[in-house]
């Protein structure tokens, strides 16, 4: 009879434990894309004005990051949509190589 008491209550405990989609699915993250990152001295961040050019770390071409919360989750290319700037998607970071990162 405890055997039987003992799993009701795993699986009751199992059942509040699980994550409902639909609440999952309805919580809201940042997105957004990296172009590049550069690190400059504030002294030169301070001569910065209209039409002065900051270099990246990227090289033309090379694909953006697109990052969830901070976390890149995958790279692209920009694409025009409807005259507005949008991503192609052209490689998805698998998760494990995701949950690493973190």
């Amino acid at each position: 009879m405890t055997e039987a008491l003992t799993d009701e209550s795993t699986a009751s405990k199992d059942a509040e434990n699980q994550i409902n989609p639909e609440v999952l699915q309805n919580i809201s993250v940042t997105l957004s894309i990296e172009v590049g990152r550069a690190m400059i001295k504030i002294k030169d961040l301070m001569r910065l004005t209209q039409g002065s050019v900051v270099e990246l770390d990227r090289i033309a071409g090379e694909p953006l990051d697109l990052l969830i919360n901070n976390t890149v989750v995958a790279q692209g290319e920009v694409v025009l949509v409807n005259e507005r700037y949008g991503i192609r998607l052209t490689r998805v970071v698998p998760a494990s190589e995701r949950m690493k990162n973190l």
